[in-house]
């Protein structure tokens, strides 16, 4: 692959280990302070940290106190460390009805409702074909079954490719791929969220996987035929709010910049038991990513004095749709003109067998200079072995990216066996691998909060031109 054809990168952290160990010397990150964050993070008392729930909120409150006991500051123009988001969600009874050719089929018997728009669907029957799928944008307004799927990736692209077509609803048979989808919203329907204030729609599509024998009545149906989809939402008595936790640690220079250390504190709460286990800890995703911010705060605020501004953010409901995030770039405390750059910490908790040991990958590695610089100066990063999976388009850094802010993933293993599964747990981290790679991030962090050095895009590498 290009990316890997030299591994000079590599090569230059390793020559570089003496620099980082020279500025890191007087800071260890300890294996035992690790391990504490993800013990609690990860329990079951905290029921899988759903994005704007309650557990959400402990969640932020545990990651701001823990800035308060290293020292940092409020962030700018902010008169505490949380910082708080309402969020339109609605809630559904489970109790959908599918309404074809004059009979009327239910939810949890007949059908599964994988993804919902929020609201009840209609519209003229299509039966479409996989091979036609690819770049098609016929679906607008119309109910799109989908009798025979392909399988793996080419599924998931057809599935989102409809989604986002303009369809009323997408209507699939039950099966692997249809699981495999459910599965990845932690077995709950993919239900809408979006903050507040921002505009509702965007035209996604619902999508429904129905039994053998609704899809044998769907097959026999005629294109143009009317079909239904009911679904009811159960009021709430308060409005649901998102948390960003915020620390900030001043530099000596007001002119010098910011830089933004990130991760999201969310994951996905309650959703189906697998093997008797309902809870999706979220050990690796991501409260792996939380313990880098906090362990990166503990050790940037124990050293000297910096040159640069330092803002670490826990954000909210990133698996709701980066709202956190989103609301962070909408309101940040700083102008985004300041951020210097901005290091996402997602899923760490474990080595990629694609890297070399001991490895992070980086998102984007090739859009800018922030990553070859840091690795230059002892960070265990290198380039991301994925690029088919866009991960740089996929976490909380791209959002700043699209303003224009330097922004870049580090993360572990990108496919993890354990992603959103009940088994995310503390018993499935490599925890020496965690500590290691958040240690060999504190020398080349602090060398970038004393720099001169601003990070730029590569030539065509910022997202957006």
């Amino acid at each position: 692959m290009k990316i890997l054809r030299s591994m000079g990168w590599l090569a230059a952290a390793v020559l570089a280990c003496g620099v980082c160990a020279a500025q890191s010397a007087a800071w260890t990150v300890r294996p035992e302070w690790v391990r504490a964050h993800e013990e609690f993070l990860a329990s079951d008392a905290m029921q899988g940290r759903g994005s704007a729930t309650h557990d959400e909120e402990v969640t932020a409150t545990y990651v701001a106190s823990e800035f308060i006991g290293y020292g940092l500051k409020t962030a700018p123009g902010m008169s505490g460390y949380i910082q708080s988001a309402e969020v339109f969600a609605p809630v559904l009874d489970g109790n959908a009805g599918l309404s074809v050719d004059g009979a009327t089929l239910s939810e949890g018997r007949d059908f599964h409702l994988l993804v919902s728009s929020g609201a009840s669907e209609s519209g003229p029957l299509l039966h479409v074909k996989p091979n036609e799928v690819k770049g098609w944008k016929g679906g607008k307004g119309k109910v799109i079954v989908v009798a025979e799927v392909p399988g793996g990736r080419a599924f998931l692209e057809m599935v989102q490719t409809l989604w986002r077509s303009g369809a009323a609803l997408v209507v699939l048979p039950e099966g692997e791929g249809a699981q495999a989808l459910l599965n990845s919203f932690g077995g709950k329907t993919r239900l809408p969220m979006r903050l507040k204030d921002a505009p509702g729609g965007g035209g996604r599509a619902s999508v429904i996987s129905v039994s053998a024998s609704t899809m044998t009545m769907l097959a026999g149906a005629k294109d143009g035929e009317a079909v239904s989809l009911a679904v009811h939402e159960v009021p709430q008595a308060k409005p649901r709010m998102t948390y960003n936790a915020i620390g900030y640690l001043p530099g000596s220079d007001p002119r010098a910049g910011t830089i933004l250390l990130t991760a999201h504190l969310d994951h996905l709460g309650i959703g189906r038991p697998v093997n008797g286990d309902a809870i999706y800890n979220g050990a690796n995703d991501d409260a792996a990513g939380t313990t880098a911010v906090l362990e990166l705060a503990h050790a940037l605020a124990a050293g000297p004095p910096l040159r640069r501004s330092v803002l670490f953010v826990c954000y909210g409901s990133e698996e709701a749709g980066e709202l956190g995030s989103t609301y962070f770039g909408e309101h940040p405390p700083v102008p985004l003109k300041e951020l210097v750059a901005n290091l996402e910490f997602e899923m760490i908790g474990n080595q990629d067998p694609k890297m070399p040991k001991g490895v992070l990958l980086l998102t984007g590695w090739e859009r800018s200079n922030l990553g070859p610089t840091l690795t230059a100066h002892g960070a265990l990063l290198g380039p991301d072995p994925y690029p088919e999976q866009h991960f740089f388009e996929r976490s909380d850094n791209y959002a700043l990216a699209l303003k224009g802010v330097v922004a870049h993933t580090a993360a572990g293993w990108g496919t993890v066996p354990t992603y959103h599964e009940p088994d995310d747990d503390l018993a499935h981290l490599d925890l020496p691998f965690m500590t290691a790679a958040i240690q060999s991030l504190v020398g080349p962090l602090e060398w970038l909060a004393d720099s001169d050095f601003r990070p730029e895009w590569s030539a065509g590498g910022r997202p957006g031109r």
